[in-house]
């Protein structure tokens, strides 16, 4: 048994064999991640990264300079949050963005490309 797990109006239930990321792509129905103060779609993360510092975030980087596993990740001083992103923005995909979007609830929104 295969599937996700949706939480709707309360209810938790299993939607049986989702849509695939690369099924999802074909048909159109990619995510992207829009700041919602400047209305922009977020296409890079030189525009992210700048996006997070206005609201707090730095750039974290481990102590001894490795060990980050091709990650990029921010974190704030005012809080125990840390954002991990893969370094290579073609693989930025909607969990990411989930993740932003809940550290960050009224800067962004996940959104139908």
């Amino acid at each position: 048994m295969s599937g996700v797990w949706v939480f709707r109006n309360g209810v938790v239930r299993l939607v049986e064999n989702p849509t695939s990321g690369a099924a999802a792509a074909a048909s159109g129905k990619r995510k992207a991640l829009l700041h919602t103060p400047s209305g922009e779609v977020v296409a890079s993360y030189a525009s992210l990264e700048r996006k997070l510092a206005a609201l707090g975030w730095e750039r974290y980087y481990a102590a001894g300079g490795g060990g980050d596993g091709g990650m990029l990740q921010y974190h704030k001083r005012t809080s125990v949050d840390l954002i991990s992103l893969p370094k290579d923005f073609a693989h930025f995909g909607s969990v990411h963005m989930y993740d932003i979007v809940i550290k960050n609830r009224d800067a962004f929104r996940v959104i139908d490309a």
